[in-house]
């Protein structure tokens, strides 16, 4: 089964290809916009499945269907209410909501090998969904705030109270902005898909950071960056190198 991922969250992206790898599915493209899809089709064989984010960087996904007719299966990842995916179910559009649950996923996989293959009329199946999300905007759902254990009692932290996520001896951290660290059930790679990517950017394999909390930015040795935030101070915080450009990107 040949598969290609479309999703302009890089993260999400690479996330979603590893799930897939997991389920043994090869994912033979990944791609991050309306345009470079439209390229791609173009100039390449369609894949078996499809996993097809709506909302592009550049425009809604739909408008690859106007300009190639593609006949993939296709599977939407989607962070869609249930009212704007009655239309999905109208059209017999298989979806994921966001974020991608493994045992949804692993459905969608068998459900998807268990079928043979059919054509789809995209422009003709999908002019009703396009007029739904016209009126029904995508609104992505981002984490609004983290629970902790402290003791035997629960915690609740605003994200927007977060400075950065760290990682340190296998455990992730939130270090607030009094000042405080706090232990969180949960991962670095796991908070790709829950953070507002406006707000929040990993620099590196060890860190998040809050765009507001950043105080400075600072040249450092092999073309990095380190950057001050305003209260942590345990360890330097440093761009690593392959990420300097997408954050150089993200602060404008």
């Amino acid at each position: 089964m040949n598969v290609l991922i479309i999703e302009d969250e890089k993260p999400a992206a690479r996330r979603l290809n590893r799930m897939l790898e997991k389920l043994g599915v090869n994912v033979s493209q990944m791609l991050h916009s309306v345009e470079e899809s439209i390229n791609w089709f173009q100039n390449n064989p369609h894949p078996d499945l499809i996993f097809l984010d709506i909302q592009l960087s550049d425009g809604l996904s739909f408008e690859i269907f106007d300009a190639v007719k593609v006949n993939s299966a296709i599977v939407f990842t989607t962070a869609f209410d249930e009212y704007a995916l009655q239309a999905f179910k109208l059209n017999s559009v298989d979806y994921l909501l966001k974020p991608i649950d493994n045992e949804e996923l692993e459905n969608a996989v068998d459900q998807f090998k268990s079928q043979a293959p059919k054509p789809q009329d995209v422009q003709l199946n999908f002019e009703d969904i396009k007029k739904l999300l016209s009126a029904n905007p995508v609104e992505r759902d981002y984490k609004k705030r983290f629970t902790v254990k402290i003791g035997q009692h629960l915690k609740m932290i605003a994200v927007d109270e977060i400075e950065c996520f760290y990682s340190e001896n296998k455990g992730t951290y939130a270090h607030t902005t009094d000042g405080r660290n706090y232990l969180l059930d949960t991962s670095l790679e796991n908070l790709e898909n829950e953070l507002e990517p406006d707000t929040f950017f990993r620099i590196s394999r060890k860190f998040y950071v809050n765009v507001n909390a950043i105080k400075d930015i600072i040249s450092y040795t092999n073309s990095r960056l380190q950057i001050k935030l305003n209260s942590y101070n345990e360890a330097e915080v440093i761009v690593a190198r392959e990420r300097v450009k997408d954050f150089k990107l993200w602060l404008e």
